[in-house]
């Protein structure tokens, strides 16, 4: 957007006044905290700007009413990024600093390169620190020059964020659009909360809906006990508002015991789903810690490590690649023996770092980060483990907060696990094949029900009953262990699979011919060589029964197929019911909706 030129000084006295504050450089920033309410910790500010007192362009509205009508609101927003960031760059902090920028700066090309070189070049922050936020004052309508902007920044290294989500005038396709990992919800959502369904059900709507896009909500506005509640019972990741912290000339990196208590961890409701594993990765661990770098000497990590306790390890990076990671404690201990100041200070600070470390990148999945930090040294989880992106320096991430994470998603699974299989239940099963049909990719879906189930509950108890379905529960583990399989338990004797197509139908084979040998343990000798048992039938008359079996329907789940988890198990209902037909341990596959090309109706295999 380009800006008015030539703009007389005395047109209007305000924005007189404007200009001399941005040629007298006098904004002044505010810091306002935004803190995890997961965990209760400080998780970064809010760079907020105020003009001179003395001024009504004191206040934010002014300064942003008055840049518009004289057309230099560009100009201004890249004074408060400058101003804003210049600060936070002289703190030692680890910490995340979000700064607004509105979608029409971001189209200005000089805003862009304001924070892109001013931050990377002069100010020596990194870019994975700061957070953009998108305000939305007016309507929007170049969304491809605004991705393609948003894109730049991102490429940098940048996050994105969408502020006041609900204010704006299109913020939702805005949100589409852009894929931000940040939303920040307006105000008017969360204040009251507690006492107005509509803005509940509006909160639980963009809760769920920022889980399934990847995206982290922000709860703006958060200013009594009873919000705040309410906002931890939903499960909202973080929180800003003058009730967590009022925005101040220099960030208070402290939490008060007060606030502390307040922030006191709240089990998520029980209508909450759990967080997909498929989209659990070390993204959620990052902290974007500035590096050190190779040129810098002993001493001046020895003055860094003092000067930030809560630093454990520190990264050593050469032009955005980790290439080493210096351990607080054995780099204390060294530096802090008789005469090594002397002897070391000055050297370069790779003489002691780690060359054997851990790397990963940020969107390796929490398990299998988990599994490697276990099969690796054990020092990787005091020393932590280095995050990249594209094989760049992202940031690092902690062996507790990997713990804390993995306990986390393995509470949620036992909170919606089966009681009897300890496999997952109806939440996590829709949630993962949602999460799958997201991804684009086919797989296939069977839906395994165990036939004749009831006349064996009648003849051999509600026990032995329970104990076949425990042992079809470990046996379906046991064959479908491998990367890409999923094993769910519906409910009673039903079970669902989601597997990959590679393979599917002689991974699905074995499993039918190790059911059929393992069911033996299950029956009386007589009744193995009878093929069955006489019990009564849902009229009351005795008739006789065929021997426990399982029938397995199929579905190849391809892009475009399904439109959501219910299409899918309505589809593969419908193949179970087929396989039943077949006498025996048997599987049918549905064809007929497959896409992009129309198939024959159906095939079975029996064993």
């Amino acid at each position: 957007m380009s800006e008015p030129t030539n703009l007389p000084a005395d047109a209007n006295p305000l924005m007189a006044e404007l200009r001399a504050i941005l040629d007298r450089r006098a904004l002044s920033p505010r810091f306002q905290p935004i803190l995890d309410l997961r965990i209760g910790e400080l998780y970064g500010f809010e760079g907020l700007i105020r003009g001179p007192s003395d001024s009504v362009l004191q206040a934010p509205l002014n300064l942003l009413g008055v840049a518009r009508c004289a057309g230099m609101l560009a100009e201004l927003e890249r004074s408060c990024i400058e101003s804003i960031l210049g600060v936070w760059s002289q703190l030692a902090t680890h910490h995340r600093i979000f700064v607004n920028l509105s979608p029409s700066a971001l189209l200005d090309a000089r805003s862009r390169a304001s924070v892109g070189s001013d931050l990377v070049n002069q100010l020596g922050l990194l870019p994975s620190n700061v957070v953009i936020e998108l305000t939305e004052s007016q309507p929007t309508f170049e969304y491809a020059p605004l991705l393609e902007a948003a894109q730049y920044l991102r490429a940098l290294g940048f996050t994105i964020a969408l502020d006041d989500l609900g204010e704006g005038f299109s913020s939702l396709r805005l949100w589409s659009e852009l894929k931000p990992e940040f939303v920040k919800v307006d105000k008017h959502f969360v204040q009251g909360v507690g006492a107005d369904p509509v803005k509940l059900h509006f909160l639980q709507s963009i809760r769920d809906l920022a889980g399934r896009m990847g995206a982290r909500v922000v709860a703006e506005g958060i200013e009594t006990d009873a919000d705040l509640a309410v906002i931890q019972e939903l499960g909202i990741d973080y929180g800003q508002g003058f009730l967590l912290g009022k925005p101040r000339p220099q960030p208070d990196l402290r939490i008060s015991h007060e606030l502390h208590h307040r922030l006191r961890p709240v089990r998520p409701s029980a209508s909450r789903p759990p967080s997909s594993t498929q989209r659990s990765t070390a993204e959620r661990l990052l902290l974007p810690i500035p590096p050190a770098e190779p040129h810098q000497s002993n001493l001046d990590i020895q003055a860094r490590f003092l000067r930030q306790p809560e630093l454990q390890s520190l990264p050593v990076v050469a032009d955005g690649i980790p290439v080493g990671l210096l351990g607080r404690h054995s780099f204390i201990d060294v530096m802090s023996r008789p005469f090594s100041p002397e002897l070391y200070g000055k050297r370069s600070c790779t003489q002691f770092m780690e060359e054997a470390f851990l790397v990963v990148d940020r969107s390796i999945p929490i398990h299998d980060l988990s599994e490697r930090v276990v099969a690796s040294d054990p020092r990787h989880i005091l020393l932590g483990f280095v995050i990249t992106q594209n094989g760049r320096y992202a940031g690092m991430g902690s062996g507790h907060d990997l713990m804390r994470e993995i306990t986390q998603m393995q509470l949620a699974s036992a909170r919606y696990a089966n009681p009897l299989t300890q496999l997952p239940g109806n939440v996590p099963i829709h949630e993962h094949l949602e999460g799958r049909l997201e991804q684009g990719a086919p797989f296939m879906v069977c839906y395994c029900d165990l036939d004749h189930f009831k006349p064996y509950n009648d003849v051999y108890g509600y026990r032995r009953g329970d104990e076949l379905i425990q042992w079809t529960g470990l046996l379906l583990q046991e064959c479908f262990d491998e990367p890409g399989d999923f094993v769910g338990h519906v409910g009673g004797d039903d079970f669902i699979l989601a597997i990959p197509e590679e393979g599917w139908e002689p991974r699905t084979g074995a499993f039918l011919d190790r059911f059929e040998r393992g069911r033996h343990t299950f029956f009386h000798p007589h009744d193995l060589a009878a093929g069955g048992y006489p019990s009564e039938d849902r009229k009351g008359q005795i008739v006789f029964h065929p021997l426990a079996s399982i029938s397995i329907g199929v579905v190849h789940v391809q892009p475009g197929a399904y439109a959501n988890h219910h299409e899918i198990a309505t589809a593969a209902s419908g193949a179970k019911k087929m396989a039943k037909q077949q006498p025996g341990c048997s599987c049918f596959l549905e064809r007929r909706r497959q896409q992009p090309s129309p198939l024959e109706a159906g095939g079975a295999l029996s064993v």
